[in-house]
């Protein structure tokens, strides 16, 4: 079977769930246009090219499906996930990752655009701001939540929440909140309780660790350096004796010689031979490895008053042996017995989402959508899933089929007509040299330079087993 013949079956499985049969063409042509290798992911220059010889009634047919047709991008993802997962190996468990991403966006119409921190600029600046659940494994994952982060004043505002078509239910939640949703959702729906992954953004907040422990959830999550713990060997004093009225004390008791540290002055405090080097991950160009600490701790603050004295955790730390103060730091219930080289390859797994992002946004057009609604932002982002699930799907069964070709897509675009001027350009100023019909841009190739093709999702050369799961 073909890879285009592989797209068909699964365009059919997904559209299944889109419940009219009339949006199954709005389905594939989207997911076809955001896998070709134009700059812009954006409706209009994708129906230029799915459909050059009816472009504008493509553009309303694509966008009318994108923003204004009510499909569940729930079932869509639920859809997604029978595709991708029953093709990755669990056999050696997996991962929940937990992350957010934002895209830059000027003006401050569409749905969600605030002034907060954006991690693609690396600063504060307008943008939008989404948090996703990814589910993972050593050699695949693939986003299984995505849902919109709306910052307070957006929630607030009733006025603009109706311009943009938020639904009543969304209220202000924080990103962590969100995270937790997402996560008891699946759960819900019968999700393993896999490891939980997350940076110091989610980790640090007390509250999130404890709900995700009530969940049954293990995990290692970032904390930043301030966090305090209660140094191994130990423990704060117990609760002072019951006075017989009132509630029995339950907080732990310090004195002066029985004080908890902060995250860095414990990892300053080991000994040079408590570091190891470690390995855990074949790069690019070489084995990435770094010099860790992994020592029993419990954590010191965050008392709600049913569970006053914390259970022992790892913390993990990273200090490269060239720099002034420790990198990184972990929280982690994975059980005690487990050897620093796993602590160390399931922090370090995150790297996977942030491959994620970087395929979607760049390859997959996420950030592309120029709509202003919360269902077309959602739509999108779900048809974007989409077209990356397909290619990770094909990714981890390319190696068991000889002659697999770099090109998941086997499509061809129909050819222009002679003369064809794109839809927008009479519009457009011309230098006197250019004012010829023969000289008109290509509707896929304004600029005259050939486009590189979508580059292929790199797999990894251990063979890999079908799991359903």
């Amino acid at each position: 079977m073909s890879a285009a013949e592989r797209f068909e079956r699964y365009m059919a499985h997904l559209a299944a769930g889109l419940g009219h049969a009339d949006r199954h063409a709005g389905l594939r042509g989207y997911c076809t246009g955001l896998m070709l290798p134009l700059e812009r992911k954006s409706v209009e220059p994708m129906a230029a090219s799915v459909d050059p010889l009816h472009a504008s009634a493509r553009h309303q047919a694509l966008h009318h499906f994108v923003a204004k047709a009510q499909w569940s991008d729930a079932e869509m993802l639920r859809r997604i996930c029978q595709w991708v997962v029953p093709r990755m190996d669990l056999s050696a468990g997996a991962f929940w990752i937990l992350d957010d991403t934002g895209f830059p966006k000027k003006g401050e119409h569409s749905v969600g655009v605030a002034r907060q921190y954006c991690g693609q600029l690396g600063k504060q600046d307008n943008c939008q701001v989404a948090v996703s659940v990814s589910l993972a494994t050593e050699t695949a994952s693939v986003p299984v939540a995505y849902r919109l982060y709306l910052p307070k004043p957006w929630a607030l505002d009733r006025a603009r929440r109706r311009k943009a078509e938020v639904p009543p239910e969304v209220r202000f939640a924080t990103k962590g909140q969100i995270a937790l949703a997402q996560l008891e959702e699946l759960l819900a729906a019968g999700a393993p309780a896999y490891c939980v992954l997350a940076d110091a953004a989610y980790g640090t907040d007390t509250e999130f660790r404890l709900r995700l422990s009530e969940l049954a959830l293990p995990y290692m999550v970032g904390v930043v350096s301030s966090v305090s713990v209660w140094p191994p060997g130990v423990d704060p004093l117990p609760p002072k004796p019951y006075p017989g009225r009132g509630r029995p004390p339950l907080a732990p008791r310090r004195s002066p010689r029985r004080q908890p540290l902060s995250v860095k002055a414990l990892a300053q405090s080991l000994p040079p031979e408590g570091f190891q080097r470690v390995s855990w991950r074949e790069g690019s160009n070489e084995q990435l490895s770094g010099r860790f600490a992994a020592v029993r701790v419990r954590h010191a603050g965050g008392n709600r008053g049913r569970a006053r004295l914390w259970p022992s955790q790892w913390l993990l730390i990273e200090w490269a042996h060239d720099d002034p103060e420790p990198t990184k730091y972990w929280l982690s219930t994975l059980p005690e017995d487990m050897a620093i080289n796993d602590l160390v390859a399931a922090a370090h797994m995150r790297w996977r989402i942030e491959r994620d992002y970087l395929e979607l946004k760049q390859e997959l057009g996420l950030g592309h959508y120029e709509g202003r609604s919360w269902r077309g932002f959602h739509h999108h982002a779900s048809l974007s899933i989409a077209a990356y699930g397909f290619l990770v799907a094909e990714q981890l069964t390319a190696g068991k089929r000889s002659g697999a070709k770099k090109n998941f897509i086997e499509r061809q675009v129909p050819a222009l007509p002679s003369g064809y001027i794109p839809r927008g350009s009479p519009a457009r100023t011309a230098t006197r040299a250019q004012l010829h019909r023969n000289t008109a841009p290509s509707a896929q190739h304004s600029t005259g330079r050939r486009r590189p093709a979508l580059s292929v999702l790199r797999s990894r050369k251990r063979k890999t087993d079908l799991v359903t799961q």
